[in-house]
């Protein structure tokens, strides 16, 4: 009897630890599934963190290229303009020279022409004509050229009208004399020139005022 009482102590201890454990046991697993979930809910808070980081760093990138992209058009305009301004000084560094050397081109051809129109020698025409030619072909190949006035429709970008004349033969408003020449350097007007231009018919205009 003594032996079964203690079998059956022991078997009843056996049962409690059993119990205990699997009490202790269930007990934990709660508390690993809790760790889990809170594991979960940070890794999605770290995801979420990382896509907008991510999307502050393209808005970033995206606005200094578009800060660079301006900042290199703006150099390229600065490079294009200071050419510009080197060509165009290099165009008309001569401009104020000759303005200068106009009057005396002015002066040889009056003497040409005054030589052809009196008893001058041939040999004095033949050196003005050459001193005049020779400045002249020097002039051009530095840009200058010659402004078309006689016959031409007045233009007052290139004409400067210094008086009106009745010319049955020659349109209205068109050049029918040049009492001096313009000049173009390279394209732009340094002297215009200065002329008389036509009113028309005479007759016609006197008819007109009589009507009047």
């Amino acid at each position: 009897m003594g032996n079964i009482k203690v079998k059956t102590s022991e078997a009843v201890e056996g049962r409690g630890k059993a119990a205990a454990e699997g009490s202790e046991e269930g007990s934990e697993r709660p508390k690993e599934s809790g760790k889990k979930g809170k594991t979960d809910t940070t890794e999605e808070m770290t995801k979420k963190e990382l896509i907008e980081k991510l999307k502050d760093a393209e808005q970033k990138a995206q606005e200094h290229y578009d800060l660079y992209m301006r900042t290199y058009a703006e150099m390229e305009n600065v490079k294009r303009r200071g050419a510009k301004e080197r060509e165009e000084l290099a165009k008309f560094a001569n401009e104020s020279l000759i303005k200068e050397i106009l009057p005396i081109i002015d002066s040889l051809e009056k003497a040409l022409a005054h030589a052809q129109d009196g008893n001058s020698s041939s040999g004095l025409i033949e050196g003005i004509e050459l001193t005049l030619n020779g400045l002249m072909t020097t002039l051009e190949k530095a840009g200058l050229e010659e402004v078309e006035a006689m016959g031409k429709l007045f233009d007052p970008h290139f004409h400067e009208a210094i008086s009106m004349q009745a010319d049955d033969t020659v349109p209205p408003k068109h050049v029918i004399l040049e009492l001096q020449k313009g000049y173009l350097l390279n394209g732009r007007l340094i002297r215009p020139s200065m002329v008389v231009i036509s009113q028309g018919n005479s007759d016609k205009k006197d008819d007109e005022q009589e009507k009047a």
